[in-house]
Order: C-alpha cells, then structure tokens, then sequence
C-alpha cells in the first residue's frame, strides 16, 4: 500500500545520504592505509547493524532509520576501495575484465535482492526475515577478504613502485580530480546512470502493478506488498540484463579500442542514448501490453548496464594510483547526491502533483508521466559521455605520465 511506498521512500535516502558522506572518508583512508583490513572492518560493521535492523521494534521506527543509515558504512568502505585494488592487480585488458566480473554484482546482486527479499518475507510472513539473510553473506565475505586476498602495492603493476608515487595532500588530490576533465564528465554520466537506476528500482515494479490494474489484469490492492509479484519479475530482469548489459558493453568496447581510443565513452554514451527511446516505450506501451512492457524494459535495462564496469575503467587510467580512493568516492558522492538519493522521491512527487484524484486511473497515469523523465535523464547523460570522449585521450595520457612535484 501507499504507507510501505511512504516507508521504503524514506529509507532509501537515509541509507543513500549516509553512504555519500562515508565515501570520502573512505577514500581519504583508501589512498593511505592498508585497504584489506579496512574493507573489512566495514563489511563487519554493515553485516551487524543489518542484522539489529531486523530487530527493531514497531514502537522505534528511529531505530530502523538510524540502523539502515549506519549500512551506508560497509558500502562506502567496499564500493571506493574495492576497485582500487583490481586495479593494482591488472592492467590494460585483464583489469576491463576484471572489473566488468566485479561490476556483475551490482545489477544481479540487487536483481536478487528484489528476488530473496520478496519470497523470503512471504515464506516467513514476515519482512524482517529478508533483512537476516544478508549478513551471513557479509560474514564470508570478508573471510575471504583476511585470507585469500592480497594487499597489493599502489601502482606496482603499472611498473611505478609505490615510493615513486609520492602522497599529495587531500586539497591538492581534490584540486586534481577537479582539473581532470574526463573524470568530471563521466562522472556527470554516471550521475544519469544513478538517477535512472534508482527511480526504476523504487517506482518500476508499483508502476507495473498499477498498470496491471488498470488494463484489468489484476484485482486492486491497497493492503500488503501488492506489488510482490511484480518485484519478483523485475529482479530477475534486473540480474539477467546486468550480466547481459555488463559483459556486451566490455565486448563492445574492446573491439572498438583498435579502432579509436575513445571507445570507452563512445560505448558508454550509446548505451544511455540507446536506453532511453526502449525506456520510453516501455512506459508508454504498459496500458496497452504487460509483455512489450516487459520487452522494452528488459532492452533498456541492457544498455544502461553497458556503463558500470567501463564507468569505473575510465576513471582508473585517468586518475593516478594514488588518488584513485579518493576519485572513487567523490564519483559516488555526485553520482548518489545528484542521481538516486532524490530521484525516486522526485517521481514520487512529480507523480503526486500531477495526480488529479485517488483513482485507479490517475494513480497509473500520474506515475506513469512522472517517470518518462527518466528517459530525458538518460539522453543527458549520453551528452556527457560524448563531451567525455574529447578529453579522454589527453587526460589518459597525463596520468599515465604523471611525474611527482614533490613529497
């Protein structure tokens, strides 16, 4: 019903609000200590605080914001650094794979977030379970993390030993980062990337059910998770197309690179440029078909998961070793801040003022105008990644080069 939209509106920007701030604590931390022990001590303290927000109490809904808020912790502690260390693992083409493995996770793991949490919750009649499963999951992970991998040197495999890369203070990184064109315009791409990612994943499945109701499919509901079904069938689009979107614009791009050495934002910008006409079909044709609904959401989800693994090697070999914590986090920083942490509540409010009454009729079509702004977004974000490919070269080239001023 309205009272759980209300609920999951309001969590979802705390944990957002909170995993922005941590991030450039992280990336400052990320640049200068040992990142192993730190990504663990973050996914511990994630895995904790998710387990005590199942606990919480009806009467101590403060609890339940302040617990989800404190997930952001864990998120900002993996999502900066991780990435940073595949990177000093590989380079060149092994490192694009490498990462593209690493950004499966992102579609497919919040594909079957949607998946478990949903039939876990109706199993056990109760949602709180679906918060319980994901901590033992965090547990491994960071077994992993203490015994498997390895701390490697900032920029050894680049053959330039960490004591040639001298630490430059935090203002002076930031002064970089800001100079550095190709970074803050994919990162402005990515921004769009964010926004449309995260409207779909609050409002697409209400949307569909809405939709449902009003062709006459399904039976109106106002009580309980009404749109269960419609989540389940959404995260499994969600895992199928970000394998999909992230192995095909890998591919794409590597066979592009002989050919010019602005692939990497060429293939980004035809990914979101592409997105954004299947997107707007999609919503436009649900009154009219479930199954081309479904089809053009599943084409448009393909293409703007073409971004996430090349997103992140660009920003890689255009920033230097030892500021690429720090880059990360303020990537996640303007991409969460200016994408998904306000978008889906900025649907949800476009949505409400064009809402004419309480309507089946006008709960679907208000909804439905609302998020065809995600398709404008998307069209945006393909500029930057085309403005992006005018300074790739230069930028790549200046860090691959960069000499040290000093100490």
């Amino acid at each position: 019903g309205r009272s759980c939209v209300r609920l999951v509106s309001c969590l979802f920007p705390v944990f957002i609000c909170s995993y922005m701030f941590l991030a450039p604590v992280f990336g400052y931390l990320g640049d200068r200590y040992n990142r192993k022990i730190i990504m663990s001590v973050g996914i511990s303290f994630w895995s904790l605080v998710t387990l005590a927000s199942s606990y919480t109490p009806k009467e101590h809904f403060w609890v339940l914001l302040l617990t989800r808020g404190l997930v952001g912790v864990g998120e900002a502690s993996y999502s900066t650094i991780a990435p940073t260390i595949i990177a000093d693992l590989y380079v060149k083409g092994k490192r694009t794979n490498m990462l593209s493995i690493f950004y499966f996770a992102i579609p497919v793991g919040s594909g079957l977030g949607y998946i478990v949490g949903s039939q876990v919750g109706q199993l056990a009649h109760d949602w709180h379970w679906a918060l319980r499963v994901t901590p033992g999951l965090g547990l491994i992970a960071v077994l992993l993390l203490l015994f498997v991998i390895k701390e490697p040197k900032r920029g050894a495999v680049e053959a330039r030993p960490e004591h040639h890369l001298h630490q430059t203070s935090w203002l002076m990184d930031l002064l970089a980062l800001s100079k550095n064109y190709s970074f803050v315009l994919s990162t402005f791409g990515f921004t769009a990337v964010a926004f449309v990612t995260g409207s779909l994943a609050l409002w697409a499945p209400t949307f569909l059910f809405r939709a449902a109701v009003f062709t006459g499919e399904r039976d109106p509901c106002v009580e309980g998770n009404c749109a269960a079904s419609d989540s389940l069938i959404f995260g499994a689009i969600t895992v199928v197309t970000g394998i999909l979107g992230v192995a095909s614009g890998v591919q794409v791009s590597r066979k592009l690179r002989t050919r010019t050495p602005r692939a990497d934002p060429l293939v980004c910008a035809a990914g979101l440029l592409l997105s954004a006409p299947f997107l707007y079909l999609a919503i436009v044709f649900a009154q009219a078909s479930t199954i081309a609904t479904y089809v053009f959401i599943f084409l448009g989800e393909t293409f703007l998961s073409m971004n996430w693994a090349i997103v992140a090697d660009i920003l890689l070999y255009v920033v230097v070793p030892t500021r690429r914590s720090t880059a990360e986090a303020f990537q996640i920083v303007i991409s969460h801040l200016l994408g998904d942490a306000g978008s889906p509540y900025l649907i949800g409010v476009v949505s409400d003022s064009l809402r004419k009454t309480d309507s089946f009729l006008w709960q679907f079509r208000s909804l439905q105008l609302s998020l065809l702004l995600c398709s404008f977004i998307a069209v945006i974000g393909g500029g930057f990644f085309l403005a992006t490919a005018m300074f790739i070269e230069a930028d790549r080239n200046r860090a691959e080069n960069y000499v040290p001023s000093g100490h």
